[in-house]
């Protein structure tokens, strides 16, 4: 069967501050320079979210758009819009890279996507933070469609 990738577009404001009890406060700025700021700084987010599957015969889709919109709109934007990425119970175990973002938020998705349609698939989350920093988490080694990784 053949199959095809959806990647939807979202967005979130957040703040955090890059920072990490793992090292001294001299290892914390000289790691993350101004983004280790007692105050914190914002960002616009934008998360691109990818799914693989098998294309429909009969809709000739591979993913369900609305229900995507859905599962991420619940998920992820009511999670993080508006707030301190810091302050989430999850993220506050790690620091709030852009890595460990895109890492977090595939995991809070990867399951929930497999019901949205038979066969469909996380491929992909980026996270656009500024003009110039991308981050893209593709999972522990994505296998095809059909399930099997």
């Amino acid at each position: 069967m053949e199959t095809a990738s959806l990647t939807r577009q979202y967005r979130f404001a957040a703040a955090h501050r890059l920072h990490t009890d793992e090292l001294t406060p001299e290892e914390n700025r000289a790691a993350f320079g101004k983004c280790n700021n007692p105050n914190g700084h914002g960002h616009n987010y934008v998360v691109l979210v990818t799914v693989r599957g098998p294309i429909d015969p009969r809709t000739g889709r591979a993913a369900d758009a609305a229900a995507l919109d859905r599962l991420v709109r619940e998920t992820v934007v009511a999670r993080f819009d508006h707030r301190d990425l810091n302050h989430d119970p999850e993220l506050s175990k790690r620091p709030t890279t852009g890595e460990n973002l895109a890492l977090f938020i595939w995991d809070l998705l990867a399951e929930p996507v497999r019901g949205l349609v038979p066969g469909c698939l996380l491929e992909k989350v980026g996270i656009v933070e500024t003009r110039d920093n991308y981050f893209e988490y593709a999972g522990p080694a994505t296998g095809p469609a059909e399930g099997s990784r």
